[in-house]
């Protein structure tokens, strides 16, 4: 059989591909995934973070809007950091730490684009809102 297949494509002699698969263990080092008790802990947390914010809305616990959207968003980054480690398996280790900073990045990039949103949407209304009747009888 020739090493150019049916369709075109360059295939590698099936020795190589089977063997290298062996040599390295698959794709993932040995312990990357994680064991029953990992994913049941993710799982258990993952539904306690879910819970507590719904308990605070549907019950109205707190009273003040802007602590019940404080309090609601930091439980959402804690479940983000939750599935980041008992799903995804990340830490600093794996892959040599390129995980970890492709993260950093992401999430840098992620906070950058948020704050200037907010930032230039704040400015736009506050710069381009039409002015009351009032206000532009005071205007010189």
């Amino acid at each position: 059989m020739s090493a150019v297949a049916d369709d075109g494509l360059a295939r590698q002699p099936q020795g190589h591909s089977a063997g290298h698969g062996a040599a390295h263990g698959g794709h993932h080092p040995p312990g990357a995934h994680g064991t029953f008790r990992s994913y049941m802990t993710g799982f258990v947390l993952s539904v306690v973070l879910t819970t507590i914010p719904f308990w605070l809305v549907m019950g109205d616990v707190l009273n003040d809007t802007l602590v019940a959207s404080i309090v609601i968003m930091a439980m959402a980054a804690v479940q983000i950091v939750v599935h980041m480690i008992y799903f995804l398996h990340m830490n600093t280790k794996s892959e040599g730490g390129w995980t970890f900073m492709s993260l950093t990045f992401t999430l840098t990039l992620v906070v950058i684009t948020l704050v200037g949103s907010i930032w230039v949407m704040y400015h736009m209304d506050q710069n381009m809102m039409p002015m009351s009747p009032h206000e532009a009888l005071q205007k010189p």
